[in-house]
Parts: structure tokens; sequence; C-alpha cells
């Protein structure tokens, strides 16, 4: 059983709250950024990275085990970014990146995240891509999860996940190459 399998059990079997609490300590930076891959905004990430904890606080879904609870929570975690998304769409909200001040703002909170100014350049980079190859660059070598696990959050097969993933290495290859910059390993 994984620390975050044993925190979660902790909370929604024994109703111990520091169980939570953990999960949100542990979890919390980067499921935010893996949001904000999906919105692109990284206020509405944090508003929406808390709604997946509070949902968590107050539906208490079962943990099925199929995967780790990395896994499970970035799915719960997309799946409120995407509904989020959709109403968003429904609204017509302009979105908050229209802003100059605010993306100054989001920029630097990604700096202090990602100190390496190679990384920030990279990390720029992909989020002018597809959202999909977005996310699976993020899942796969931001987060560090496996392709089955990242197949399972983006509701894909493996075989799906690893086309994605080469193709979206192509394309930020291409960019880098594009932008002159050709000592980044890929």
């Amino acid at each position: 059983m994984d620390k975050g399998t044993e925190n979660y059990y902790r909370f929604r079997e024994q109703g111990d709250i520091d169980g939570l609490v953990e999960i949100v300590k542990e979890y919390k930076d980067g499921l935010t950024l893996y949001i904000n891959s999906i919105v692109n905004d990284i206020y509405s990430a944090e508003d929406l990275a808390e709604d997946t904890f509070f949902m968590l606080f107050t539906k208490r879904p079962p943990d099925k085990r199929i995967s780790s609870f990395k896994t499970w929570l970035y799915t719960i975690g997309r799946n409120i970014a995407l509904d989020h998304l959709r109403r968003r769409l429904k609204s017509k909200e302009v979105p908050i990146d229209m802003c100059y001040e605010v993306q100054n703002d989001q920029e630097d909170i990604e700096n202090s995240y990602i100190k390496n100014e190679t990384k920030i350049y990279v990390h720029h980079v992909i989020n002018r891509m597809k959202p999909e190859y977005r996310q699976v660059l993020w899942l796969t070598y931001i987060e560090g999860l496996s392709n089955k696990e990242t197949a399972m959050i983006m509701k894909k097969s493996v075989h799906a996940v690893e086309t994605l993933v080469y193709r979206a290495r192509k394309a930020l290859k291409e960019q880098l190459e594009a932008d002159g910059v050709f000592d980044i390993d890929l």
C-alpha cells in the first residue's frame, strides 16, 4: 500500500483528518500544475485542485485500488478540470491568460516551482503545444507516471499513449530546433 492510499484509508475509514492533510501536502503542487496543463490558467488550476481535495473530504469516494493513489487522484482532478472547461465554454468567459498582469503572476509561480532556466523554457514550449501533447508530456515526464498510469488518467490505451508520447516529443524537438535550441536531450 503506497503512502497516499494509506493516508486516504486513515481518513476515509478511521476519520483521521491528518490523513487528508498529508494527502494535500503531498499532492497539491503536482496536481495543481497538472490541472494547469489542462485549463492553462494557474488560478483556476489552484481552485480546481482544492475542489478535488474538497470532493475527497465531502464525498469520500472509495479507492478501488485499480491503480496507484496518485493515478486515481489525478484522474479525479482531470475530470473536475474537464467539467470546468465545459462550463467555461457554455458561459463564454474570457480566459484569464488574456490579462497581462495575471500572466506575469502565473510565470512567477511556475518559476518558483521550476528553478532551472532550461526547464522553464521547455515548459513554456510544452504549454504552446496541443492539449493532448501537453498532458501526456506532463504526466510522463514531469510527474513521472508510467504509460499505463497515464493511459488510465487520459482514458486511452497504452499504445495510444505511447504514440502520443512519441508524437509529442517529436513536436517538442521540432519546436525547440525551430527556436534555435539544439542541446536539449529529449
